[in-house]
């Protein structure tokens, strides 16, 4: 088995996987301001990173089959992202997307409980306020305050979409859980080939049926294109070298840091596509690299 990585190494990578998942997403505003689908977009991620995925497993030599006893949980991993992924769209489709962020980037806090009643350690109070100062940040730095006021009026469509928000949270922390735990033998470019065969196929499935807002069209231009090419690079990067270095990662810990995702997407978005920040939105990025600062230094028991 490998040995996890040093603390702050760990931390450094899940940081630069943050800044990476919300480039992608900056990627994937330019290609659907461009004519791309939602549906084109997952689609062509996940297959394009499952092609690559296979020509390494080919490369290694590696095979195809997954060691003895956890073959069983290579189709529930890839059906928990697919149905994260739905979920979260199926919240963004409702709410403002800041209002998802902020409900589905309670991810770290559910698998550190997750894995506690699993048999994992409890998490101890410095921990836990430590996921709170960060959560706290979030709201501010999302402006959950002002997305609560938009939607005021629609009570029933606010609250399906925190619950898919937060149904996508528990998937992912669940996806999250049986990586670290259930599949730390299987060959990580494996685990993220047949994680990726699979979202394709069901996202592909449920945008066919219906059952997942969205439309197959291609980009509208070259700008588009771009969009397109660049969000399926960055998530291809992202999701497999997370889902690849998982187990040195100790995820139950160091989960948080993955928060400065949404961090990256507002400065990224001030930056690139001309948003703007406020005050509040500043200070409340502020307390998330703060904490994230605090948990760099906890000492692990």
């Amino acid at each position: 088995m490998t040995s996890p990585f040093p603390k702050r190494t760990a931390l450094l990578v899940l940081l630069l996987l943050g800044v990476i998942f919300g480039s992608n997403h900056v990627a994937a505003r330019i290609a659907f301001d461009h004519g791309t689908g939602l549906i084109t977009a997952v689609v062509a991620r996940s297959g394009v990173t499952a092609l690559a995925l296979l020509g390494v497993v080919m490369w290694q030599g590696s095979g195809l089959r997954p060691p003895e006893g956890s073959g069983r949980w290579l189709p529930v991993l890839g059906l928990l992202i697919s149905v994260q992924s739905l979920l979260l769209y199926s919240a963004v489709a409702r709410i403002p997307v800041a209002l998802a962020l902020l409900a589905f980037s309670t991810f770290p806090v559910l698998y550190a409980l997750l894995s506690w009643a699993f048999g994992g350690k409890a998490p101890g109070k410095r921990a836990a306020g430590v996921m709170m100062l960060i959560l706290f940040g979030l709201s501010l730095a999302l402006d959950a305050p002002a997305a609560l006021g938009a939607v005021a009026e629609t009570g029933p469509a606010l609250a399906g979409g925190v619950m898919f928000a937060i149904g996508a949270a528990i998937t992912f922390a669940l996806a999250l859980w049986v990586t670290e735990h259930r599949l730390h033998k299987v060959a990580g470019p494996l685990r993220s080939f047949t994680t990726m065969s699979i979202v394709g196929v069901v996202v592909l499935v449920a945008g066919l049926t219906g059952v997942m807002p969205g439309a197959l069209q291609w980009p509208a231009d070259a700008t588009g294109w771009v969009g397109l090419a660049l969000l399926t690079v960055l998530y291809g990067t992202a999701f497999s070298s997370l889902f690849v270095l998982m187990p040195r990662l100790d995820m139950a810990r160091n989960a948080a840091a993955l928060n400065i995702e949404p961090i990256a997407v507002l400065v990224m978005g001030w930056l690139i596509l001309g948003q703007k920040l406020t005050l509040i939105q500043v200070a409340g990025a502020l307390l998330v690299v703060v904490g994230i600062v605090l948990l760099s230094r906890r000492k692990t028991a």
